[in-house]
């Protein structure tokens, strides 16, 4: 994990995640810090272990670290975060040692982990996906019924 450990410790990484935070103070919906992305991370490699996808953690963990890091550029000037995110975890993923194309596959699944289309995928941006999803537990969230995510999205229930 020695290059997950190199993404917490990037300079740009640690300022968009704490741009992001500082951005989401008064947020009431769902909150995009660590803990979300520690989260995403663990499902995500739950989900490989289940599957038998034969997904590298340290890669799974490098694009979970990274799939929310362009949130500070849509709230600020309304890119879309996954694709403004796309480009800077391509240049931190290498940054912190990942092949170009290793770079290459995390900054996909950084910019698809919104994409309906890879929901069911096997690869990185199908697992990514889901786990983003399956981290939310909406039948405890005090704003569920202002959200704007739709019934089919919401988790209302548990599950693996």
């Amino acid at each position: 994990m020695e290059r997950v450990n190199r993404i917490i410790n990037d300079s740009v990484w640690r300022a968009k995640t704490e741009e992001i935070v500082r951005l989401e103070r008064n947020r009431k919906f769902c909150g995009h810090g660590v803990s979300h992305l520690l989260d995403v991370a663990r499902i995500a490699c739950i989900d490989a272990l289940e599957k038998k996808i034969p997904e590298k953690k340290e890669i799974i963990y490098a694009a979970a670290l990274l799939h929310d890091i362009g949130r500070g550029e849509e709230y600020v000037n309304g890119t879309p975060h996954e694709i403004a995110g796309q480009a800077i975890a391509l240049e931190i993923a290498g940054r912190a040692g990942f092949s170009e194309d290793e770079a290459e596959e995390i900054a996909a699944a950084v910019g698809r982990h919104r994409d309906k289309s890879v929901r069911d995928d096997a690869g990185l941006s199908g697992l990514i996906y889901r786990a983003d999803k399956k981290s939310r537990m909406c039948c405890l969230c005090p704003a569920e019924k202002e959200c704007s995510w739709s019934d089919e999205k919401k988790n209302m229930s548990l599950t693996v």
